[in-house]
């Protein structure tokens, strides 16, 4: 049997903090202003402002983490180094604790502390991945977070503003951006779900209600204090 297993999770990951964000707080805001105003334009200029600054916010949010996923793991090897440096034996121990949790017996145990101690960088990038838990990230990982999370942003941010361009009347607009947004709220909830593993018709169900539900809060709320 051909074993499948979900490749470039860290794009698709981003892919859906842009785009379930940018799905959901612009269609909210929409939403809301529609309650408060008749004017489209209104909508539409406060939409793309926020469009622009959810992106721009998220896309640093993004790059940030990145980043902080570098910086820890260059502390963290800086800091593995050091410690086979001042440390060996303890450091074997270590060795010897994580291969008696797969069920080895002293001697196999021994035999591999001694064969990773010959070289150094295995040593080393051995306790990273099983004392730690932590792999290498790509150098590249915070550019390429923010830009995909950016532009997923703006691309399901324009989806729910995209019918108040066409209309005038705000509740007009507002109708079909609840008909359109929904839509693909149910959409992109069916197809992340399904390549993460999960139910695609409860995930998708999950996604539209999420979406649905901040927009009738916003929608609700400027209709009783507008």
């Amino acid at each position: 049997m051909e074993e499948q297993h979900l490749e470039s999770s860290d794009f698709l990951k981003d892919i859906v903090i842009g785009m379930s964000d940018g799905l959901t707080v612009p269609f909210a805001l929409a939403a809301g202003l529609s309650g408060a105003v008749a004017d489209t334009s209104i909508v539409t200029t406060a939409g793309i402002a926020e469009i622009v600054a959810g992106a721009i916010a998220m896309g640093l949010g993004g790059y940030l983490a990145g980043q902080t996923e570098v910086e820890h793991y260059d502390a963290e090897l800086k800091r593995e180094y050091e410690e086979v440096e001042k440390v060996p034996e303890r450091e074997k121990e270590e060795v010897r604790e994580v291969f008696a949790d797969y069920g080895l017996d002293a001697d196999m145990q021994e035999v591999i502390v001694e064969a990773l101690a010959k070289d150094k960088d295995k040593w080393v990038h051995f306790m990273m991945k099983f004392e730690l838990g932590l792999e290498k990230p790509d150098i590249n990982r915070a550019r390429n977070s923010a830009a995909t999370i950016g532009i997923s942003y703006v691309i399901g941010g324009i989806i729910p503003l995209s019918p108040y361009f066409l209309v005038d009347d705000a509740i007009l607009g507002l109708k079909f951006s609840v008909a359109i947004t929904l839509l693909a709220l149910f959409v992109f909830g069916f197809f992340k779900s399904r390549i993460t593993g999960q139910h695609p018709w409860i995930g998708a169900l999950k996604v539209t209600s999420i979406g649905a539900a901040a927009a009738a809060a916003a929608f609700g709320v400027a209709k009783l204090f507008g």
